[in-house]
């Protein structure tokens, strides 16, 4: 997959392309059918496949509300790249683009440096000043540039319509195995080993504390898969301020199980499975020890291992 930084270096397209549009946040089941929809049309037109997505998200910039983004862009271009789209293009969203009517958003962002011969979007997709462009509006476009636009419905879960909002909403609050099922796969975040205040090793429980630039960090004690390389490897996570020793800020710190391995200065990936507790504050550190101790019960239960 070729990645594209508009517009400056978009390149001449040989052919027309077939354009999916879409902030794509987290790559979860309903984008996963945008995406499918995207290479299909692509592959049975002779279209050249392309992913237009934003960077910051729009709603970092004209948003009310703060938000926080479910992948780094580089996960988010990581999760696009397993599907057969041959180039995705990053368009840097400021407010100069956020004063773009529909129609110039268009014609000058997708028509005109894409040759777009399809556009494929989700059903609640907006575009243009104050989101004034919907579906509506991309059909009757279509009609009078010559283009044709297929509109994604939602995908529901059961009786659950799965969208990024929902899955930020149920991160927070830790329902991570909902999440995940409207994901499609583990809620992830990547991050550096780095050396830490080796409270862990103090208890007899050796800890990676990650350094990662993830914006969503579900606070509490959660059952992991802890990527090194191409391997996995069995972890609880916790995410949290520990309070037991009166820490300030949120830390991330994995105790992987059966693994004694030097990782400092390491990239790796965590993916979260399942919530077992919340943080809490205890006593002693050796209360603390003893509880971990009957996490780690939990945790090989859960992997099957001892």
């Amino acid at each position: 997959m070729k990645i594209i930084k508009g517009p400056g270096e978009i390149p001449e397209f040989q052919k027309k392309t077939a354009v999916a549009i879409g902030n794509f946040d987290g790559v979860h089941l309903g984008h996963k059918k945008i995406l499918e929809t995207l290479v299909e049309e692509a592959q049975k037109n002779d279209l050249i496949s392309v992913v237009l997505t934003f960077s910051p998200h729009p709603k970092k910039i004209v948003g009310k509300e703060p938000i926080e983004m479910i992948q780094s862009l580089d996960q988010r271009l990581a999760s696009l790249s397993r599907f057969q789209i041959q180039a995705t293009l990053i368009v840097h969203f400021d407010r100069h683009l956020a004063s773009h009517t529909a129609q110039e958003f268009i014609q000058k962002v997708v028509l005109e440096p894409l040759k777009a011969a399809i556009i494929i979007v989700g059903e609640n997709f907006c575009f243009g000043k104050n989101r004034q462009g919907c579906s509506e509006t991309l059909r009757t476009l279509a009609k009078a540039n010559g283009f044709r636009v297929h509109i994604i419905p939602p995908v529901s879960i059961g009786n659950t319509t799965v969208s990024s909002s929902l899955i930020r909403n149920l991160l927070h609050e830790g329902q991570i195995e909902k999440a995940n099922a409207l994901l499609g796969r583990a809620y992830a975040i990547e991050g550096k080993v780095v050396q830490g205040q080796s409270r862990g090793k103090y208890l007899g429980f050796p800890t990676a504390n990650i350094q990662t630039k993830n914006e969503i960090l579900p606070e509490g004690v959660f059952l992991s898969n802890t990527v090194i390389g191409e391997q996995a490897f069995a972890s609880i996570t916790n995410v949290g301020k520990r309070p037991t020793f009166d820490q300030e800020g949120k830390n991330v710190e994995s105790y992987i199980l059966n693994f004694d391995d030097d990782i400092y200065g390491k990239q790796i990936n965590l993916q979260f499975l399942k919530k077992i507790r919340d943080e809490k504050k205890f006593s002693s550190p050796l209360e603390l020890a003893g509880q971990i101790r009957k996490d780690l019960t939990i945790a090989r239960d859960y992997f099957q291992i001892r």
